[in-house]
C-alpha cells in the first residue's frame, strides 16, 4: 500500500495534533522553537496547511499559553482540594505550588510568565493579569476567602500613589467581578484602593521571587532556596497582618 499523500496527511492533521506537537517543541526547546514551519515538519505537512487551524504563529502560541494555564490551574486545584475551608492555607499552598510548577516547567513558565508580551508578540500579559483564566481565578478565589476570614493590615487609600489610582480603580472592578463569579463575593467598600494595591504588590513580590529563582538570578548564591522562599512567604504574611511573632 502506498504511503499517504501530502494532501492526505494535511487532512489528517487535527488541531489536537498541532497543539500536542507545539507543546512538545515548547517543552523540549523553548518558546522560540514553536514555529509553524517546525510543527509542519513534525507532522509531515506543509506550513500553509496549518492556517486552516490558526491564523498565525501568535494565534497558535496564545492557544498554547491557555493550555499551559489550564494545566497549571488543574495541578494547583489538586493541591488545595482538601483545604476548602482554609483560605489562608489555600493561598500559601497556591504560592508554593506555583513555585514548584515554575521550577519543574521552566519552558512553560517562560512562555506564560517571563515576557511582558507572553512571548507571542502581542500584549497578552501574565496569567494573573488575565483574571478570567483558570490560574487567576484560583488565586483570587483563595485571596477572597482570606479577605472574608481575616482583618488585614491595609494601607490607607491616601498612601496609594495618585498616578496609580486610575489603573487600580479599573482593576478593582475586575477583581470584584471575578471574586463574585468565583463564589467569594466581597463588599465593594471592603475592596478599596488600598486593598487592591496590597493584592497587586503581594503578587509582584511572589512572582519576582519565583522568576529570580527559575532563571538563577538571585543576587547571591543561595544554598537553601526553600528556606529563602518560606521566609519570603512569612514576610508577606506579616506585612498584611496574617502572621505575628
Amino acid at each position: 500500500m502506498s504511503s499517504p499523500t501530502r494532501r492526505g496527511r494535511a487532512r489528517a492533521a487535527t488541531e489536537s495534533d498541532i497543539r500536542r506537537t507545539a507543546r512538545n517543541l515548547l517543552v523540549g526547546q523553548g518558546p522560540e522553537a514553536v514555529t509553524l514551519r517546525a510543527i509542519a515538519r513534525e507532522l509531515g505537512i506543509t506550513a500553509p496547511a496549518l492556517y486552516r487551524y490558526y491564523e498565525s504563529r501568535d494565534d497558535l502560541l496564545e492557544s498554547l499559553r491557555l493550555d499551559v494555564c489550564t494545566d497549571l490551574a488543574a495541578e494547583i486545584a489538586e493541591d488545595i482540594a482538601e483545604l476548602k475551608d482554609e483560605g489562608l492555607l489555600q493561598l500559601f499552598q497556591i504560592c508554593k505550588g506555583f513555585r514548584r510548577w515554575a521550577l519543574t516547567h521552566t519552558k512553560e513558565f517562560t512562555l506564560v510568565f517571563a515576557s511582558p508580551t507572553g512571548a507571542t508578540g502581542t500584549a497578552t500579559g501574565s496569567a494573573l493579569r488575565r483574571l478570567d483564566e483558570p490560574f487567576g481565578r484560583i488565586f483570587l478565589a483563595a485571596a477572597g476567602h482570606v479577605l472574608a476570614q481575616h482583618d488585614l493590615v491595609m494601607p490607607p487609600n491616601d498612601v496609594v500613589p495618585p498616578e496609580l489610582r486610575d489603573d487600580l480603580t479599573a482593576f478593582q472592578q475586575d477583581l470584584l467581578t471575578v471574586l463574585k463569579e468565583s463564589g467569594r463575593e466581597i463588599p465593594p467598600e471592603k475592596l478599596d484602593l488600598g486593598l487592591t494595591y496590597l493584592m497587586i504588590t503581594f503578587w509582584a513580590r511572589l512572582y519576582g521571587h519565583v522568576t529570580l529563582e527559575v532563571f538563577g538570578n538571585y543576587p547571591i548564591p543561595v544554598s537553601k532556596p526553600d528556606v529563602l522562599f518560606e521566609a519570603m512567604l512569612t514576610d508577606l504574611a506579616r506585612d498584611v497582618g496574617l502572621y505575628s511573632d
